[in-house]
This record gives structure tokens, sequence and C-alpha cells, in this order.
């Protein structure tokens, strides 16, 4: 039996990352009977950003008051990082993207039978080597490095392929009330909020086989 995880994320949420890699470690001691598939889907936290995006500190400051207290918040996602084995650089951001095309580059990547590796490529270029994922060179090179061929990638990013998948995102997120990422919903019935902990993960994969 097939399971199915459809998740709905943001490239520039930490606790997406580290929800991906907490929802990893549930499925590799999940029972192997059974073939866990996981799909990525679209939210936006920034619908507004301009599409060149703003310094990540003056993004920060508004959002959370402060620049003090975003490098609190920081610290905390950090510690958190380690121990998931996420080395966040926040130090190294000096962006806030638009992340449209960094969605529709993921979505492209699932035609392509590399979706994962194109997801796990954006988080790893934004929080911890500090890429401009916003940017479309960088997102090409990015494609690259997770498998997806160059002209693929600079074909869909100089036309408006894969802008549907934005709003067929959009109405995914109302349809399940979502209003925070990451949000997992497992074979279209049990949905989990937060980047749970693999135990829970693992109590809802086999809920969904029962």
């Amino acid at each position: 039996m097939n399971v199915t995880v459809d998740v709905i994320s943001d490239v520039i949420c930490p606790w997406c990352y580290i929800g991906k890699r907490r929802l990893e470690d549930a499925i590799a001691t999940f029972d192997d009977q059974h073939d866990v598939q996981v799909h990525w889907h679209p939210f936006q936290l920034n619908p507004t950003m301009p599409s060149q995006g703003i310094s990540r500190k003056e993004y920060r400051t508004r959002k959370f008051g402060s620049w003090e207290r975003s490098l609190e918040l920081d610290a905390k996602i950090i510690a958190v990082g380690e121990s998931e084995g996420i080395h966040f650089a926040f130090n190294k951001t000096e962006r806030t993207p638009n992340t449209v095309d960094a969605h529709r580059l993921i979505w492209l990547a699932g035609q392509h039978h590399c979706q994962d590796a194109m997801v796990e490529a954006l988080f790893q270029s934004y929080f911890t080597q500090g890429r401009d994922i916003g940017n479309q060179q960088t997102l090409v090179a990015v494609a690259v490095e997770a498998g997806l061929e160059r002209h693929a990638a600079e074909s869909m990013l100089s036309s408006e392929e894969g802008m549907d998948v934005i709003a067929n995102g959009q109405k995914r997120s109302q349809q399940h009330n979502v209003t925070g990422v990451p949000f997992f919903i497992i074979n279209n019935a049990i949905t989990l909020s937060g980047a749970q902990e693999p135990e829970t993960f693992v109590d809802a994969l086999k809920q969904a086989i029962t």
C-alpha cells in the first residue's frame, strides 16, 4: 500500500526545512512494506514580496519589531537545526526573496522525478549557503545541481509556465485552512501542522494504513 504525504511549505521557512528532516527520519523508521510518496506544494509567506526581494534585515526588523528580536529567534532555530543536522547560517543571508519562481521550479522538478532533490537544494542554498533564491540565474544553477536540465529550468523561468501551480496551492491551503507552514496531509485524510517530532509522523503514517 502506498502512503501519500502532501507537504505545504515555503522555501524560506526554516521550520519547513526542520519538518522535512523530521519527516525523513520518520519515513526511514517506518514499516518498509509501504511506499511513502512525498509531494511538495507552494505556500507564500510573503505573497506581496517585491519580485527582487528585500533586505533580510529590513524584512525581519519590520516583522519582529527589532533586529535584536530577530537575532534571538534565529539563535533558537539554529539550536534546533543543529539537533537535526541542519547548519543554519542566517548571517550569510542578505535578502529575503520572492519565492514564486522557486515554487515553480519545485513543480517542474516534480515532472522530472527530482522534486525532493530540488526542495533540499533550495533549502540548503538559502539557509546554509546564503544564496539569493529569488535570482533566476541562481535558481537555474540550483536546479542543475538538483538534477534538472538547464534548458528546462531556463525555459520555464522565462515563461509563465507553472503560475497556475501557485494559484492551485492557494486553493489547497484554503481548503485545509492552512495559515502557517509546514503543513502535512497524509493520504488526504490526516493532517499535521508544524515541524512535528518524528514519532508523531510515524504515528500518523501508521494511522493512515489501518
